[in-house]
């Protein structure tokens, strides 16, 4: 089986495994949905339900872990966001996040031979992605290298180093790393997983595919996600055009993209009305992991949001520590400060009007809060109290 990849900017179509078209633009996966509908599900673990829409059927080991996911309903995040919320729970994936989804059909992909010989998978990430890769390849059987900022926190390096990568810190413009990998990975047999190249986005895109089929026959009014480099966004927008087309869907929901005030290129963007997506001077945020000044697939991202009547947003770092706490204390959900940004950006386009109070909306929570702690700081006990008197203290805590 050859891979196809087209360019849905120009329309060219190439066999070769590349990540971005001549125009400059990413490529993802050509794929027919042919008549998909929800009778047409394996009996395949998660994701794996939708082989008909993957390039690579199930591989068996890790990957029977990825996808199926939870949907979560709870009345106070209603109160909070004002509208109907239903959070889709990507932070129980075996690393934490929705990369796990893109991971496992990379490797798959690579196991089964389909992108050639490999000598090694790679990737470029703040953290998840890096975490995600380097499980699925150890999984696998598969050498990894991973490349991270030089600023990554000791705290994450240690979390990607327990699945054994090869890792290197590099020092310089994220953006250019990124690019300079997806250079030279044909040339030495890796094959870089980045985050918005043609087979992790087929991966992403379950993630939509199961929201749908939870609404089905119905979809939800919106959709909300954070979004960093666009990958992730590609592959929602990918898979709920797929499945309109094939009839599966009824309608296109509206796309919500949420970023952090203080890098917030594609927000920048779609506020001034503009068709593409530049570079930014991006400042300090508790997102750390979506302050992307210059995302690759922005441009895609922000026609994914405007071509299905949606919005790209941004959210102060106060605003995302009051959704983070939300989640938490009214939902029990730990939640990273990156996919917080899609709560608290959803309470704000209600309050800009964008979504109605009673629309059913989708949030995607992208990641676990449990791998870093949480934006507003330490929980300090109580008190402490010896082991004899314990009997009062719980008193004390019960009003008594």
């Amino acid at each position: 089986m050859t891979l196809e990849r087209v360019c849905d900017d120009c329309g060219a179509r190439t066999t070769a495994p590349a990540a971005r078209c001549d125009c400059g633009e990413p490529l993802w996966l050509a794929t027919d949905p042919g008549s998909f509908s929800w009778d047409d599900v394996s009996d395949s673990p998660g994701m794996w339900r939708y082989e008909a829409l993957l390039p690579v059927g199930f591989p068996g080991g890790l990957a029977a872990a990825a996808g199926g996911t939870p949907l979560l309903r709870d009345d106070a995040l209603d109160e909070y966001a004002g509208t109907t919320v239903h959070v889709k729970v990507e932070g129980s994936h075996p690393t934490g996040s929705f990369k796990d989804r893109g991971s496992a059909v990379g490797l798959a992909a690579i196991e089964s031979g389909l992108v050639g010989d490999a000598a090694a998978v790679g990737t470029v990430s703040h953290g998840n992605m890096a975490m995600s890769t380097a499980a699925f390849a150890t999984a696998a059987d598969v050498p990894c290298v991973v490349f991270v900022p030089d600023d990554v926190p000791q705290a994450r390096l240690d979390v990607i180093g327990q699945f054994d990568p090869a890792i290197l810190t590099v020092a310089g413009e994220y953006s250019r790393l990124y690019d300079r990998t997806l250079e030279l990975g044909p040339d030495n047999d890796v094959v870089f997983l980045n985050s918005d190249v043609p087979l992790r986005v087929e991966g992403q895109k379950t993630t939509v595919v199961e929201l749908c089929e939870a609404f089905a026959p119905d979809v939800p009014d919106a959709i909300v996600l954070p979004v960093s480099s666009g990958g992730h966004a590609s592959g929602v927008w990918k898979a709920v055009r797929e499945l309109h087309e094939a009839g599966t869907i009824g309608r296109i929901p509206e796309l919500y993209l949420t970023q952090a005030a203080a890098c917030a290129p594609i927000a920048d963007a779609f506020e001034r009305g503009d068709s593409t997506v530049s570079r930014v001077e991006g400042g300090d945020t508790i997102a750390y992991s979506i302050a992307n000044a210059d995302p690759p697939s922005g441009t895609r991202a922000l026609r994914a949001a405007s071509e299905t009547g949606g919005a790209v947003v941004s959210v102060t770092d106060d605003e995302i520590r009051d959704a983070q706490r939300v989640l938490a204390t009214q939902a029990g959900l730990s939640v990273e400060t990156a996919s917080t940004t899609a709560l608290a950006g959803t309470k704000q386009v209600v309050e800009r009007g964008f979504v109605d109070s009673g629309d059913d909306v989708a949030v995607i929570a992208t990641g676990t809060g449990l791998k870093e702690p949480p934006a507003e700081g330490s929980h300090d006990p109580v008190g402490t109290v010896g082991i004899d008197d314990i009997d009062a203290a719980l008193g004390r805590f019960l009003g008594g």
